[in-house]
């Protein structure tokens, strides 16, 4: 993750928090979506990894 070899831990570190910070706000529609995304979550309806990657194996093998 360094760019260059005397870059300490923490400006890695610092640089990376500042890329990371997104200055525009979410959009209605994105809040929608995780509202609803959390209400999936707190209703149980969810993958396990494992579910996930079965069914996904399932699908790629069809094709």
């Amino acid at each position: 993750m360094k760019r260059y070899p005397r870059e300490t831990f923490d400006d890695v570190i610092r640089r990376l928090m500042n890329t990371a910070e997104d200055e525009e706000p979410l959009s209605a529609e994105a809040i929608r979506g995780i509202e609803e995304s959390l209400e999936d979550i707190k209703a149980g309806r969810l993958y396990t990894l494992e579910e996930a990657r079965t069914e996904l194996q399932a699908v790629w093998d069809t094709q």
